[in-house]
């Protein structure tokens, strides 16, 4: 058995992370803050403080842990009210419901002045944010992960601040392998999918490969799968999602599908369902994160190994991350006090402890220099820095992905890889007009 991801991160929050968004998402909400405002009406909304004057602002957070994202942002408020002079209220909303409150409040004119959600681009496309050269240090840009300041820039700006990542891995079950017969994990799609056959024809309702391709993620799925063999969503400014790689690694997906190579009906399996049957020791290999990890390591029932994804065009593995912004919304008198909050979140002690104990993976060079001595971390790390996301810097993304999510699975069945990939690409290109 692996060594325990627990002891490794110091209490990773693990089952509740499985759905975050970034990563994922929890249950719940709170409020905190507290001391005197330094806005004119009083409404904690940034406005009425000028420069050097005590300024209230909010931030509304995404909760990935009931036990640590309260807890943290209460006791970051505290330090922020002590050190700053400013005083910083903070709302803490469940990813089951971040996205319908936080358009609201905008819509109403009653943005916070920081948002951790896992989009940006549209709010910086209407020009109602800050870029990091209005709020941010030259220290803490410079600290930012390259990756992170290229999927968070918009039209040339960096707005899309990151507050934690992740990145995926294979992982797969080493009693599983060894009963049928494999050594070692997969490279090459070739040998994932002799490795997927040969755990199959064990029997016992085993499968080879838990493929999720239903509407909870599977842009995030697919992602991983496309990178690995020379595709992308976006060429630039131009969509490709019908390329010739992006249709034949979905091509690759339905093989494994009509061959019996993965578990039932995987055009409606969820990610979460995927490591629930992973986790059940029924799965010889899935596509999972630390989180997972730490699940299964709290569990103790499947005996796994960690490795990097296997490439389908011969290249090295790539990995698919995922990263969760805090953006800052423009609003008079906030300025100073929204780099304030900058300057205390991105000091190690703040942002590493806070990916610690949610169970993440950085997103600056010390984080990088924090974490190395994590064993169980390094098949994430080492690929970290070169890690490929999806299209966040673009206003339509969001859209897009809602209509991947919701058609992927389309491509196994008798719509097949092409037409499905197509009519994706045409929701795309009229996105854009």
């Amino acid at each position: 058995m692996k060594t325990s991801l627990k002891t490794a991160l110091m209490g990773v929050t693990a089952v509740s992370a499985l759905v975050l968004s970034a990563c994922g998402g929890g249950t719940g909400a709170g409020t905190a803050g507290g001391g005197s405002t330094g806005d004119a009406d009083g409404t904690g909304n940034g406005e009425g403080g000028g420069d050097g004057e005590p300024t209230t602002i909010r931030l509304v957070a995404a909760e990935y842990s009931a036990s640590n994202t309260k807890a943290f942002w209460d006791d970051f408020a505290e330090t922020y009210n002590e050190t700053t002079g400013h005083t910083l209220e903070v709302q803490v909303i469940s990813w089951d419901n971040i996205d319908q409150q936080t358009s609201t409040m905008i819509q109403n004119n009653q943005a916070p002045d920081i948002l951790n959600l896992n989009v940006y681009a549209a709010y910086a496309a209407d020009d109602l944010l800050y870029n990091s050269d209005e709020v941010l240090s030259d220290e803490v840009k410079d600290d930012i992960l390259d990756t992170f300041v290229e999927y968070g820039t918009y039209d040339g700006n960096f707005y899309g601040f990151p507050d934690l990542s992740s990145a995926r891995a294979l992982f797969y079950n080493a009693d599983l392998f060894e009963e049928a017969g494999i050594d070692g994990a997969p490279t090459t799609w070739e040998e994932l999918e002799e490795a997927a056959r040969a755990v199959t024809d064990l029997g016992d309702d085993n499968v080879g490969y838990a493929l999720p391709l239903g509407p909870e993620e599977a842009q995030g799925e697919f992602s991983m799968w496309l990178f690995n063999n020379g595709g992308a969503w976006k060429d630039g400014d131009d969509w490709v999602i019908n390329s010739p790689e992006n249709v034949e690694t979905m091509e690759f997906l339905k093989k494994l599908t009509d061959e019996g190579l993965t578990q039932n009906n995987p055009a409606r399996t969820n990610r979460a369902d995927a490591f629930d049957l992973f986790r059940s020791g029924k799965a010889g290999m899935v596509v999972g994160f630390s989180p997972l990890a730490g699940q299964l390591d709290d569990e103790g029932n499947v005996n796994y190994e960690v490795a990097p994804f296997p490439s389908g065009d011969g290249t090295d593995s790539k990995t698919f991350g995922v990263t969760d912004y805090l953006m800052a919304f423009k609003k008079d008198g906030n300025q100073e006090a929204v780099r304030a909050f900058y300057d205390l979140y991105y000091q190690p002690e703040q942002v590493n402890t806070f990916i610690e104990n949610e169970g993440f993976l950085p997103v600056t060079e010390s984080g990088l220099e924090y974490f190395s001595d994590k064993e169980d971390l390094q098949v994430y790390l080492d690929t970290l820095p070169n890690a490929r996301l999806t299209p966040t810097d673009d206003p339509t993304w969001d859209r897009i992905k809602l209509a991947a999510q919701q058609n992927l699975g389309l491509a196994l069945g008798d719509q097949g890889p092409q037409a499905t990939l197509d009519s994706l690409q045409e929701t795309a290109e009229s996105s854009n007009r």
